[in-house]
């Protein structure tokens, strides 16, 4: 039936067309807006920190790591072993910022930027230190996010290989292949699967 047909009669008898209708839909208070994200945040938290308990996925980010180079104190420019080193840091409440040269804010275990750990820590999980759980953490979101990490639970890390090596330079992209940013150094896959199955990873 169209608009034009639906009338109603007023108690004088005069008859009034019905023009349309118009839905409205609540708006969310800022209170309700505030539960919703902090529980998404909650769970999204509890989901990586299930994960971080597999083996595999564990032994997978201690061999990005090895790869990298870094460590949990780590901003850029730093190196193993140096005493002394200017660019380590020993404030992890927040992130540490801008390393050597002021280049780029990459820092700790796994290389992560300012804007990642605002995305994968602050937004995702609602966490606002930089903690060695929270850099692992960070992580295990981001594998997520790439969609890799159900390869990884599963032991196919070749698998993983291209879309891992896309957010870290020193991965290559799989059996055979270079790393996705060259001059960079990087690990050969069989060098990446060594180190893998030394901290007690399996393959499919």
């Amino acid at each position: 039936m169209s608009n034009a047909a639906q009338t109603i009669t007023t108690p004088t008898g005069k008859k009034l067309a019905l023009k349309g209708t118009h839905k409205t839909t609540p708006k969310e208070s800022a209170e309700a807006k505030a539960v919703r994200i902090k529980t998404a945040q909650n769970e999204r938290l509890e989901k990586n920190r299930s994960s971080l308990t597999n083996k595999n996925v564990k032994a997978f980010l201690q061999a990005i790591s090895a790869a990298e180079g870094g460590g949990y104190d780590f901003k850029y420019g730093a190196i193993k072993g140096k005493k002394n080193d200017p660019w380590r840091f020993t404030d992890f409440s927040t992130h540490p910022g801008p390393g050597f040269g002021g280049s780029t804010t990459a820092s700790g275990m796994y290389q992560i930027t300012k804007d990642t750990w605002q995305d994968h820590a602050v937004k995702a999980m609602g966490l606002t230190d930089f903690k060695p759980e929270t850099q692992d953490l960070i992580a295990v979101d981001m594998l997520d996010s790439m969609g890799v990490l159900g390869n990884i639970k599963d032991g196919d890390v070749a698998g993983a290989m291209p879309k891992a090596a896309r957010r870290w330079a020193a991965l290559p992209q799989g059996p055979g292949l270079a790393n996705r940013y060259p001059p960079q150094p990087y690990v050969k896959y069989e060098q990446f699967i060594e180190s893998y199955k030394g901290f007690g990873g399996d393959l499919k």
